[in-house]
């Protein structure tokens, strides 16, 4: 019997459709629901929208693709409701600044990325990179959608094209605050900045995988936890107490940073005097044997004694990290004397080359300090290929185009003397402490070799080595020497430097350097 007009549905008046669209939005704000929420938070995590809010600037986040849903019919997954796809997206302001985020909702269905949980990440990466700004990503989640087989990993494989699109162009960062296994590891690995949470994992191959394959037993803090990243691979940049100290982290880099690479980095007000520092003056012991921690240098040095360090625990005989001279950024990299001495090691010349080609990328001028004896010496060093590896650190100062300012403090010998940025490799002004001592080597090797014959002859051998010692030292070790050669523009007094930096960082502020043309150079990975 055919339907009349009278019997057919009435169509909903726009309060009813307004009203159904309040709904919506609300179920799909809830996640997976109050009790996966209430499990996320015993486990001493934020919801995805929790973090989201707390990294951004107060009613700033517009959210992008919150309707999407995922198109699989396969293992049960047809008409499956999965709030936002498990992925919350969309743009945001941070100290008034845009960016654009992805945060993985680990309450719909683990976080597990799928076709369109990937595409929304990577429509806000080409966003990101059409609006010249930053991209964070949070990452919280079990992994690939295994129920979409294929259509996931083609999901990650355009997140690595993408990342790999965006490097160099706007920062990327990523929080890691949860799970994240597998094939997702490689879009952090990407990025600029990796912060992860101390309850969070970063693994390949998880532990019982381990254990079945090679019958090794480790837990998966060894594995993956935060600190076995930051002390043995390097992988990670920053270690976080929680969720609100990795999105305050987050913070707090972004201050530093440009939002793309053909911008400055922001420069804060400073309208404070530029006064001397006696202390420095006693701060770097005369004797080149022993130790003191750099870093009482920087912080004193620095605006606000503010020193942001990335990868603390990883190569510690080289500091590397964020600071502001007059409220300008600045990327610091220093040897550390009180670990090895200050050596340069394989770890330690990766750390240091990566992080001068970010600052280079990035338009934010290296200032470097040196007290450096050499590369270390080794066996393992050599079979570990610290020859490549310490060529990455000349290779990233050369071709660094951005205002570089070099410090000696005091050891400056040989070949690492040339790696950490020497006038030769480039450097736009090179002050020197009176402590600093610019040699081929130590003053005790060079005389083992140079006086050799009349050490021989000696009555008293050790008398006329310290004799020769000295000798060698007073005519080499010294930076007048250099300074005579121009190889060290001017010897300062430590309690100037602040002022002398901040001098010399204006001067080249609008510093251009050009370079041959070239698709690109080849860095001895």
């Amino acid at each position: 019997m055919a339907t009349t007009v009278s019997e057919k549905p009435k169509a909903k008046n726009m309060e009813e459709r307004i009203q159904a669209l309040k709904e919506k939005r609300a179920t799909i704000e809830k996640g997976g629901g109050q009790k996966r929420i209430d499990k996320q938070h015993e486990q001493g995590k934020m919801t995805s929208r929790e973090r989201v809010a707390k990294l951004v600037d107060e009613d700033s986040f517009q959210e992008v693709g919150a309707f999407a849903t995922h198109r699989a019919t396969l293992f049960g997954m047809e008409g499956k409701d999965l709030p936002a796809d498990g992925i919350v997206t969309g743009c945001a302001r941070v100290d008034g600044r845009l960016i654009h985020l992805a945060s993985q909702d680990f309450t719909v269905a683990g976080g597990a990325a799928g076709e369109v949980h990937s595409d929304k990440a990577v429509e806000m990466m080409k966003a990101s990179l059409k609006t010249g700004s930053p991209f964070v990503f949070i990452n919280d989640s079990g992994g690939a959608r295994i129920q979409e087989g294929i259509d996931a990993l083609g999901g990650y494989g355009r997140v690595f094209f993408n990342n790999v699109m965006l490097s160099g162009t706007v920062p990327q960062i990523s929080l890691i605050c949860g799970p994240c296994a597998g094939g997702a590891v490689y879009s952090p690995a990407l990025t600029d900045f990796i912060i992860q949470t101390k309850h969070a994992h970063l693994f390949i191959t998880g532990p019982s995988v381990i254990k079945q394959v090679t019958g090794e037993t480790v837990s998966a803090d060894d594995l993956g936890g935060p600190m076995a990243h930051m002390v043995h691979s390097g992988v990670v940049h920053f270690v976080a107490e929680n969720d609100e100290d990795a999105l305050f982290t987050c913070r707090r880099l972004l201050s530093f940073l440009p939002s793309n690479n053909l911008e400055d980095p922001p420069r804060l007000d400073y309208e404070f005097p530029m006064e001397d520092d006696p202390s420095l003056n006693g701060i770097v012991p005369v004797e080149h044997k022993q130790s003191y921690d750099v870093r009482e240098i920087l912080t004193r040095i620095l605006d606000h004694a503010d020193f942001m360090e990335v990868q603390a625990g990883y190569a510690p005989n080289i500091v590397i990290g964020f600071g502001r001279i007059q409220g300008r950024s600045i990327g610091i990299v220093a040897n550390q004397p009180n670990v090895l001495a200050g050596a340069l090691d394989i770890n330690a010349s990766d750390k240091a080359a990566r992080f001068v080609r970010f600052l280079n990328a990035f338009n934010i001028p290296i200032v470097t300090f040196v007290d450096v004896p050499g590369f270390l010496p080794g066996v393992q060093q050599e079979y570990g290929g610290i020859i490549r590896h310490g060529a990455k650190l000349l290779f990233a100062y050369s071709a660094a185009t951005v205002p570089k300012v070099t410090v000696i403090l005091r050891k400056a010998y040989g070949g690492a003397y040339i790696a950490m940025c020497c006038k030769d490799l480039g450097a736009d002004r090179v002050l020197a402490w009176p402590t600093a001592e610019v040699a081929v080597m130590g003053a005790e090797g060079a005389a083992e070799i140079v006086f050799r014959k009349e050490m021989d002859a000696a009555e008293d051998k050790n008398a006329k080595r310290q004799e020769l010692i000295d000798t060698y030292r007073e005519a080499f070790a010294n930076p007048f020497v250099a300074a005579g050669r121009r190889l060290v523009d001017d010897v300062i007094e430590p309690a100037t430097t602040r002022h002398a930096l901040a001098d010399a960082l204006n001067a080249l502020e609008t510093k251009r350097e050009m370079r041959p043309g070239k698709k690109h150079g080849l860095i001895p990975l």
